[in-house]
């Protein structure tokens, strides 16, 4: 079983100086076709990892011009440069010498992809490339968007015949690229105050959440106690007519009654006089 590579194989440097880190990784010198298929046939058939260490640090410099490619996207081209060498180890890792290619050619695709998706990745919370062509959406629109703020449905039709997408994937995708992430303790320019201080809470607050619970419990009572005042048939309509969560017609009722639709008219206005008569209060006795 081969010895799998390690982070040693990329040299440490202080990533807050990356003339330091250049000035490093230029002191590895180029490989040549021959020197490169040597090195790589001994890491292929026996595992070297000295072969190997070789073969990525010739390449290092590579992985840095890459990285600079996607410095636009507001992350630190150190954090783009350590993504992109641990695609380059996948590469030399899955590099078969005898294909008859130099590995310029195969780690560059490694390199990107790495990259790509440290990017996708740190953009947003939200995981914005779930599929291949959204993915390929996020970095062509950033490309081909050099003047234009917001795509309106005709520049989003020829994005879309030239990329081989539908418009609605065009639109979605820039839609998600004109909102990134915004942090709710961010100060706002006016006056200090945290962004999250100034969202409204939708939310009832306890007063009135405890108002509207006992005004509920009384209106339950006052109805208890309204109906006590009501005769069988009377109940009957009145549940029929308003309790129901579906309600019946008058005919329906005077049908079930044995009555006609007036009567159970008149029936129900009585029972409803007597429920208001037993809820409202009685009047203050007039001084004499």
């Amino acid at each position: 079983m081969k010895p799998t590579m390690g982070y040693a194989l990329v040299p440490v440097a202080d990533q807050g100086d990356l003339n330091r880190y250049l000035g490093e990784i230029n002191q590895f010198p180029l490989l040549t076709p021959e020197e490169e298929f040597q090195l790589a046939v001994r890491y292929h058939e026996h595992g070297d990892l000295q072969a190997a260490h070789r073969l990525v640090s010739s390449y290092l410099r590579y992985v840095v011009k890459i990285a600079k490619e996607y410095v636009d996207y507001g992350l630190r081209l150190m954090d783009l440069v350590q993504e992109g060498s641990l695609g380059l180890m996948q590469a030399v890792k899955k590099f078969n010498p005898y294909k008859g290619f130099r590995l310029a050619t195969y780690a560059i695709w490694w390199i990107r992809a790495s990259i790509q998706e440290f990017i996708l990745r740190s953009w947003s919370l939200v995981k914005i490339g779930t599929t291949a062509m959204q993915r390929k959406l996020f970095f062509s629109l950033r490309r081909n968007k050099i003047s234009i703020e917001r795509l309106d449905h005709d520049e989003a039709c020829l994005l879309g015949q030239k990329l081989g997408a539908k418009t609605r994937e065009i639109l979605e995708m820039d839609c998600r690229l004109a909102n990134r992430d915004d942090s709710l303790n961010r100060s706002t320019l006016d006056d200090g105050e945290e962004l999250q201080n100034l969202i409204p809470d939708a939310r009832s607050n306890q007063e009135v959440t405890l108002l509207a619970a006992e005004t509920a419990t009384l209106n339950r009572r006052a109805a208890a106690q309204a109906l006590r005042v009501l005769n069988e048939r009377e109940r009957a309509i009145i549940s029929w007519r308003i309790l129901d969560d579906t309600p019946l017609t008058l005919e329906e009722i005077g049908r079930k009654l044995g009555v006609s639709r007036e009567r159970v008219r008149q029936l129900e206005q009585r029972a409803l006089a007597k429920m208001r008569q037993a809820i409202l209060p009685l009047p203050a006795p007039v001084p004499v």
